[in-house]
This record gives structure tokens, sequence and C-alpha cells, in this order.
């Protein structure tokens, strides 16, 4: 095993996948695959963290090296906030080199005091001229690329929570996100407008996984195929993918059942949020949203902005609507200089807490 030449190395480290494969060989070689041998094989994850080791795995005899056993996470504070009822917890690590995992952020999740439905992790920035990164993470531990009613509970902890906001004075933020920059802006001390960024119509950026040149209607369904429930959504990206159903009734649908098949959709690469929508008049839209990643949800901030710009493209709205979902209202503008949507709503704090060490118990 030791005489492995580093020029395998070098060239099978090209990419993460094949680094896994090569230690999964090396096991084969050093421990063998009889009936009784346990292997800690390696699993891909993602490429921001690809290795994942089982735990209390035979080669590793203490708890994954401590990490079962002592979460980073343990005792630090967090809080617990709302943005129309979409659950949000808001965890400051900036100073830190802590970086979440699946596990833990189920854990968390999975708790009592700390339930979300996104999990705004905020971070020292990666790059000039921003307050800092924001990691977003959804219910089942998967990463989402944006939350319009998070990044406004994010908002008022950097202006307005003593620990977070540091006490500096400010009223506008600069915030990076996996999607890109995004701006906000304080209007009152429970308000705020965040610029969610321009929405991308390309079957390629939403992502798709077949070519529809024109992405306003998408050959997808829901029921029987001669008389179906749901049919022919928008389809848009607002940071993360989204596909809008617009219907005549939203109460005679339920999102509950088709929700969960439709996000898991093949023509869905990266799965997708749900929404439907029914137009009630050129500035006002009712809609419910089955989230991917979280499931049925109070509110939906990136799924307001989504469906106002697909009811705009197909000429059901002008640019401006007030989005009304089960948690409450939110101003919508598709700005026309520049393509940004902006939205605007409140937000509530609900508590402060620590996390409990034993809840980290089996998250690696």
């Amino acid at each position: 095993m030791h005489r492995l030449s580093h020029g395998l190395f070098q060239d099978l480290a090209n990419s993460w996948q094949a680094i896994i494969a090569t230690y999964n060989f090396i096991l084969l070689l050093a421990i063998g695959t009889g009936p009784s041998c346990s292997l800690p094989f390696l699993t891909p994850t993602s490429p921001e963290n690809p290795w994942h080791f089982p735990a209390k795995s035979p080669i590793y005899p203490v708890d994954n090296i401590g990490i079962e056993a002592m979460s980073a996470l343990a005792g630090r504070r967090f809080l617990k906030m709302n943005g129309l009822g979409n659950q949000i917890v808001v965890l400051d690590l900036r100073g830190t080199a802590i970086n979440v995992s699946a596990d833990e952020a189920r854990a968390v999740a999975a708790h009592p005091r700390s339930p979300f439905d996104q999990l705004m992790i905020i971070h020292d920035p990666r790059g000039p001229g921003a307050d800092a990164f924001i990691r977003i993470m959804n219910t089942d531990g998967s990463d989402a690329g944006a939350c319009g009613n998070g990044m406004r509970c994010v908002a008022w902890a950097l202006c307005v929570d003593p620990p977070i906001s540091g006490g500096l004075a400010r009223d506008h933020l600069r915030l990076e996100t996996r999607a890109g920059m995004l701006e906000a802006w304080m209007r009152d001390e429970t308000t705020f407008t965040v610029d969610m960024g321009a929405p991308k119509f390309d079957w390629q950026d939403i992502p798709l996984r077949d070519p529809f040149p024109d992405t306003r209607y998408i050959e997808l369904q829901a029921g029987p195929i001669d008389a179906p429930v749901l049919h022919s959504p928008s389809a848009v990206n607002m940071g993360n993918p989204h596909a809008v159903f617009f219907v005549d009734d939203l109460d005679a649908h339920d999102l509950a059942r088709f929700g969960p098949l439709l996000e898991n959709h093949p023509i869905f690469p990266d799965r997708a949020n749900i929404s439907l929508a029914q137009v009630i008049s050129p500035s006002r839209i009712r809609l419910k949203v089955w989230e991917r990643g979280a499931g049925l949800t109070q509110a939906c901030g990136s799924a307001a902005c989504a469906t106002l710009v697909a009811a705009a493209r197909r000429k059901f709205t002008g640019r401006e609507a007030t989005v009304s979902l089960p948690g409450g209202d939110l101003d919508i503008v598709w700005r026309e200089s520049d393509s940004h949507v902006l939205m605007t709503g409140p937000v509530e704090m609900e508590w402060e807490d620590r996390f409990p060490a034993d809840i980290f118990t089996g998250a690696a």
C-alpha cells in the first residue's frame, strides 16, 4: 500500500470523486472484504464537503475522532425568528472556521427550541464590499441558493440584534450568498427590503433536464394524462429553481399531495420549489408553496418573487403586486431598469437560546 506511486495520486486528485475512489480502493487492499469486515468507506456529499465518515467506524473507534461527541455548535447562541411564519434560525459563525454538516442541521431542525424551514448561517465575507457571507440550509440538511424571508431575518440580526450587530448603526447591507450578492435595507425595525437579484429564464440556468425554448410554459403535469389536475407551469430561477402553476381556485388543490412528487420530478435535476398561484387581480396574487428540502411552508420569499415574475411574463399582472401567502403579505417589485426583483416584508424575533450539546449525538 505504501508503494503506490505519487504520480497516481496526482492524476486522481484532479477530482474529488477520484480521491474518494482511491481512498476506498486502498481500504480494500489494506483490510480486505471478508463478510465480517465493516469498512469505513467514504461517500460523496458535495464538492464543498466531500468527505463523510460513518459514525463509530471500526477504524476510528473514538466516534469519528470526537465529532459525534463534541459538536462545535454545542453551546452556541442562535436566534429563532420567522418571516411571515416561515421558520428561520439565525446562527452567527463569523470569526470561526466551523462548517455545519447536514447531520448537524437536521439535528438543529429536530429540536423543539430550534425548528426551522431554513437555517441562515452568517460567515465572514469572502469578497470585498460584502458585510457577510450567508449560507442557507434546509430542514433536510441540503443547501439552498436563496431564501428571501431568511435574508430579511439576517438583515434584522445584523442591524438590530446587539451581539450580532456589534452595536453598529446601519440600515443597508451587502450580503454574499451562493446565488450571488444581495442587498438589504431596513425600512423600520421590523420591515426590510431585499434585492433578490435578476431572475433567470434559460432552461439550462433554471436548470431543467430538457431544452424548453420558452420557459413561460413547460411540459409538466400532475394527474391523469387526459385530465391533468395541474399542468404547464412557468419555470424561473430566483436563486433556486421554481415551478409556478397558475390555478383558478387555490383551495381546490392539495399541494401536500402533489408537492413532493413534483419537487423530485426528473425534469428538475436540482429538484424545485413548487408553487400554486391564483391571480386575484393585476396587483394581487394568492400563493401556496411546497419548498424544496422543507415541504409546505407558511411563506417563501423567493417563490413570491418567482411567482410575480412568472405572472408578469404571462401578462396576468404588471411588474408590481402584493403576494398573499398563508403567513401574510409580501410586496414584490420586478424593476424594469435592471430586471432585479425587490421583496419587502416583516420579520419577527421569537427568542434566543443556545444549542444543547446532546442534540448533536450521532451528528457528523
